[in-house]
């Protein structure tokens, strides 16, 4: 038996304890902060209950060992592009061309056909060669044996350039862009493998849980109970030791008291010190990071070579959190609503070598708005509304989102847009809450608040560490993130570290 010592209370480390308690292992998971789930957070106010992370649930499959009751959704997503035409995507391929025909037309669903063909290849090629195990130069190598499987990931095209090469009405290619966002990157620099992604989210479907997804931290957390893993809240990992060149254990600072309430909150063991802080070492044989990368190659095992490769990070997000009064027909579960010029919104936040990063003038706006009576009261709304934001920083490629009233002015305006749009709430609201990047920063310890850590495709910095009994799951890792993604690099790793030795 290997005494494993797991880095973070986010989904990849939950899902890893799991696996690796499974296997016989002895597992502790150490979190900083009072709460587990990491980015998968919850905030209740008055009797609303939002999802402040994950809002759509793909893939379920990943997740048939947590017998959890997902409901699907129909449409998947709500698009509203600029000139006002509406499109539900469903998970049925003839369903959605037939609803193409009837909003775009029959050229733009044959369009799509043949789109979903190509997409088809590259989600299976990728499956196989790439997304059920760590990348190391032999699966590569063996994904360069397999031509056909290369031929259609396309290696040095863009999605972009996928997009305008099957697709012909703009407003399809709108639609496809939107899929780079997901891996928090431009779609003019995504690699044309991120077709997998509305292939898997369409031919698997999207789904709900009811109560929200934050019920899926719950679970995790119930079966690491069951499992006998120990996790410690108020517990910041300080470093990594190692000996020899392998990892050996590691530092943490346990902050006094007990789980807070509230945004976020899980049943979980805390074995922090009765009063004030305390340091000491926890000796492992197996050290499993979920934290990001850039946080562990910076400041929990300094690694220059492996750091100098994550200065790239992706977009962050700007959230609304509405109470709202009365009923939105117009709105579906989930509902995107396309700006005039697509390309300026991914100007703006991504910046360039002679112009910094700033809020986007006129962004995409994506509305989670679940019907589920469970997350709001009778007569109301609950909006999880959230805009492509520049990650928190000082350089050129971040804004600061701490600067005063920066916020609030950002938050008027898309409030304003969406009454431009046609969705004035002003007089509805009960109230709004605002969600910065700099806060996702402070509450998950994600630099900037980018919510998938470096920007990019499918190819993410390895789970394998530098030193020999370092591992790394989560979002900022390979295969990437996005809450099946997560849950893939985590039973990838707690299958390659094996079942426990007598």
């Amino acid at each position: 038996m290997s005494r494993i010592a797991v880095i973070g209370a986010g989904v990849g480390g939950l899902t890893a304890a799991v696996r690796l308690a499974q296997a016989g292992h002895e597992v502790e998971v150490h979190e900083r902060s009072a709460v587990a789930g990491g980015k998968l957070g919850v905030h209740e106010r008055d009797g609303f209950r939002f999802d402040t992370g994950p809002s759509l649930l793909t893939l379920p499959q990943v997740f048939d060992d947590l017998h959890l009751r997902p409901v699907a959704l129909d449409p998947v997503v709500r698009h509203v592009f600029p000139d006002g035409t509406v499109l539900d995507s469903a998970a049925d391929h003839e369903v959605f061309l037939d609803r193409i025909r009837d909003a775009l037309g029959v050229a733009a669903a044959d369009d799509w056909h043949r789109f979903w063909r190509r997409a088809e290849r590259i989600w299976r090629a990728s499956w196989r060669s790439v997304l059920q195990r760590p990348v190391t130069p032999a699966t590569l190598a063996a994904l360069s044996w397999r031509l056909p499987g290369l031929a259609a990931i396309a290696p040095g095209r863009t999605l972009r350039h996928l997009g305008r090469h099957y697709l012909r009405d703009p407003r399809l290619r709108m639609l496809l862009d939107r899929y780079a966002t997901y891996t928090g990157t431009d779609p003019r620099r995504a690699p044309a493998a991120l077709a997998a992604i509305p292939y898997a989210e369409l031919h698997f479907g999207g789904w709900y849980l009811p109560g929200g997804l934050g019920t899926l931290g719950t679970a995790l957390v119930d079966r690491c109970t069951e499992l006998g893993v120990h996790i410690f809240l108020n517990s910041e990992v300080t470093g990594i030791a190692t000996a020899g060149g392998l990892a050996c254990g590691i530092r943490v600072t346990e902050r006094a008291g007990p789980p807070k309430s509230g945004a976020g909150h899980r049943t979980a063991t805390t074995e922090a010190a009765a009063s004030g802080a305390t340091e000491r070492f926890i000796p492992a044989d197996i050290v499993v990071s979920d934290v990001d990368a850039l946080t562990l190659y910076r400041d929990l095992l300094p690694t220059p070579g492996r750091l100098a490769r994550l200065a790239d990070r992706s977009l962050a997000g700007f959230v609304l959190l509405l109470g709202v009064r009365g009923e939105t027909p117009a709105l579906a579960h989930h509902t995107v609503y396309f700006p005039g010029y697509y390309d300026a919104e991914f100007d703006a936040i991504f910046g360039s070598a002679g112009r910094r990063a700033v809020p986007a003038s006129d962004p995409t706006i994506f509305i989670t708005r679940a019907a589920d009576p469970g997350v709001h009261p009778p007569g109301t709304e609950a909006w999880f509304v959230l805009v492509n934001a520049p990650p928190h920083g000082r350089g050129w490629r971040a804004t600061d989102w701490r600067r005063p009233g920066l916020a609030d002015a950002y938050a008027d305006h898309v409030v304003k847009l969406l009454a431009h749009r046609g969705l004035d709430v002003r007089d509805r609201l009960v109230f709004r809450e605002v969600r910065t990047p700099a806060d996702l920063a402070a509450d998950t310890a994600a630099p900037g608040g980018a919510i998938y850590g470096t920007a990019g495709g499918l190819l993410r910095p390895p789970n394998r560490g530098p030193v020999g009994g370092l591992w790394l799951v989560g979002g900022s890792v390979h295969p990437g993130g996005g809450l099946p993604m997560v849950t893939l690099s985590a039973q990838m790793v707690a299958d390659r570290i094996g079942p426990a030795r007598p």
